[in-house]
């Protein structure tokens, strides 16, 4: 496979869908430091904003498209002249700029959210593209609910909207409903049944309403989709988009899926925090990759397979992701190979007649606390030893 069929583009709508979240509004200064450190990351695409929503998300796009140099940077817009208007003059100032339009194709959308027919969808499709086409080049068309979308009805959407001038096309798993191999489906039938597929890059947009979002991006990258649009931390509308970070490690991690990215991937932790403090939005501890459990072990068994070889229990090694180390966390749980090691990390090498002291206390204090931090482990090294009889 040549390398250009295997480049996966990663386009990054932290700051539009991710912002969408209720409470998660940043100001364009935030905006901005967002977008230069997805910069540093490595992102391909930013997807700035949505202009011509407020006065305000027009002058972050605007601002971004000055702040950043190396990412194309992409503005929203509905099928509608005056979004796509909106988009153009906010994207004015940018290096490599994008227009991402588009309408819903399900039955449901064209039914009762548009009240139209699937005849006059496909005409206000093609004209948006050919309307923000006088503007730039690369455009992408987003067929909103292409998840609960018929196949046939959606490959001659794409097929017309390519033939309007779209160069990427947007597959959005809107609701979050489609299962990994119905949603891969999907990105096959499209790669083999639209002409003029080879023209356009196929784009996978997967929400996470039934905690599926990654497991459908990774599916749709194996089927042809050649981008996937994702968030710093899984952020977005209801239960979020899907996590840019879940799918760069997974494609990392098996490399045999043939699918490179430019992402560094030392960024992904202080790129995580950044997003998460500037819009007030914690991480959940067991996150994947980012979450503060994601390289933590408190189970004995664990623990002991750690300290032998890190391999045993983390398929991650954490310094790839920008996490300086694992975390080998002591409570009730955790076993004698754990509290040798951190005694020595605090400077006590321990025989083993006095580790068996050591432990025996350590489990009456860790059946109080949830944790035993080291100033606890100083005390009771301190109470055991103490009362340790002297060698003769």
């Amino acid at each position: 496979m040549a390398m250009a069929d295997t480049r996966i583009y990663i386009f990054d709508t932290t700051l539009r869908d991710g912002e969408q979240v209720p409470g998660c509004k940043l100001n364009t200064e935030q905006k901005i430091e967002i977008a230069m450190q997805l910069e540093r990351l490595g992102v391909d695409i930013i997807e700035a904003g949505f202009p011509i929503s407020s006065p305000g998300d027009f002058r972050s796009v605007e601002a971004i498209c000055q702040a950043v140099k190396e990412p194309v940077v992409c503005g929203l817009s509905r099928a509608v002249e005056k979004d796509i208007d909106a988009a153009a003059a906010a994207l004015k100032g940018a290096k490599r700029s994008r227009i991402h339009t588009g309408i819903g194709t399900s039955e449901s959308h064209i039914k009762y959210k548009l009240k139209s027919t699937q005849a006059k969808i496909l005409e206000r499709a093609v004209a948006a593209v050919a309307y923000a086409k006088k503007y730039v080049e690369d455009i992408e068309f987003y067929a909103e609910d292409a998840g609960r979308t018929d196949n046939e009805y959606l490959a001659r959407v794409c097929e017309a909207v390519i033939k309007a001038g779209a160069t990427v096309l947007n597959i959005p798993d809107t609701t979050g409903y489609c299962l990994p191999e119905e949603y891969g489906a999907k990105i096959r039938f499209l790669k083999e049944n639209v002409k003029g597929i080879d023209k356009a890059i196929l784009s996978t947009h997967c929400h996470n309403d039934l905690g599926l979002a990654t497991a459908n991006s990774i599916a749709g990258v194996q089927n042809g989709a050649r981008q996937i649009e994702c968030t710093i931390n899984g952020i977005g509308e209801r239960a979020g988009n899907t996590s840019l970070e879940e799918v760069v490690m997974i494609m990392r991690q098996h490399p045999y899926l043939n699918l490179g990215n430019r992402i560094e991937s030392k960024l992904l932790y202080s790129t995580s925090r950044l997003v998460s403090e500037s819009m007030a939005m914690p991480v959940q501890p067991n996150k994947a990759i980012v979450g503060a459990n994601a390289f933590a072990h408190s189970s004995g068994i664990h623990q002991d397979g750690v300290i032998k070889k890190r391999e045993t229990y983390e398929i991650i090694d954490p310094i790839e992701v920008g996490v300086d180390h694992s975390k080998i966390v002591l409570t009730a749980r955790s076993g004698r190979a754990a509290i040798a090691y951190r005694c020595k990390q605090i400077g006590y090498d321990l025989t083993k007649l006095e580790l068996d002291a050591v432990y025996a206390l350590f489990l009456e204090v860790a059946d109080k606390k949830k944790e035993v931090e080291n100033d606890d482990l100083e005390m009771i090294i301190a109470k055991t030893l103490k009362n340790q009889p002297a060698a003769l």
